[in-house]
């Protein structure tokens, strides 16, 4: 399982391909580094429902 920001989706479904593993994964926007804690606090608030799936669905 990991979250990454929408920058790295077709990176996530090249390293898919490649190793043969889909691992659960969840994409918050992009940028990341500029953010607020706020901001990051609220990304994570907009996100959790999808991680909590995605870590109880496999």
């Amino acid at each position: 399982m990991f979250v990454a920001s929408t920058e790295f989706v077709e990176a996530a479904d090249a390293q898919t391909t490649a190793l043969g593993f889909d691992a659960a994964r969840v994409f918050v926007a992009h940028p990341i580094q500029d953010r607020t804690d706020d901001e990051m606090r609220a990304l994570a608030d907009a996100a959790i429902d999808a991680v909590v799936a995605a870590l109880t669905d496999r």
